[in-house]
């Protein structure tokens, strides 16, 4: 079974930065989806970005393009999301989510089959 766990979440003030890492371990087929979604007080969960093997692309939510990047290692044991110029709205818990295999669906999927435990992200004004 995949395993996420995530980490690298904090308090920051807004024009800051964080890097989120995800670990990620027990995919079984090479055609899978791997992302980040948040979720905030009275919102729904938001993707924020996601990666398709299928389609070799990286996704992202117009929200965070131009401050959000996505990046994996080599072996895309770790995923990693860095947040630049954090705004407070980015204030969420951040989730690792991943699905083996890929449905077809990455960045819109608010029901993938796997989901770290989340990490806190707090922007502050």
């Amino acid at each position: 079974e995949v395993q996420l766990v995530e980490s690298g979440g904090g308090l920051v003030q807004a024009g800051g930065s964080l890097r989120l890492s995800c670990a990620a371990s027990g995919f079984a087929t090479d055609d899978y989806a791997i992302g980040w979604f948040r979720l905030a007080p009275g919102k729904a969960r938001e993707g924020v970005s996601c990666f398709s093997a299928r389609d070799g692309s990286t996704y992202y939510a117009d929200s965070v393009k131009d401050r959000f990047t996505m990046s994996s290692d080599n072996a895309r044991k770790t995923v990693y999301l860095q947040m630049d110029s954090l705004k407070p709205e980015d204030t969420a818990v951040y989730y690792c989510a991943a699905e083996d295999p890929y449905s077809g669906v990455c960045l819109d999927n608010g029901h993938l089959e796997y989901w770290g435990q989340g990490t806190q992200v707090t922007v502050s004004s």
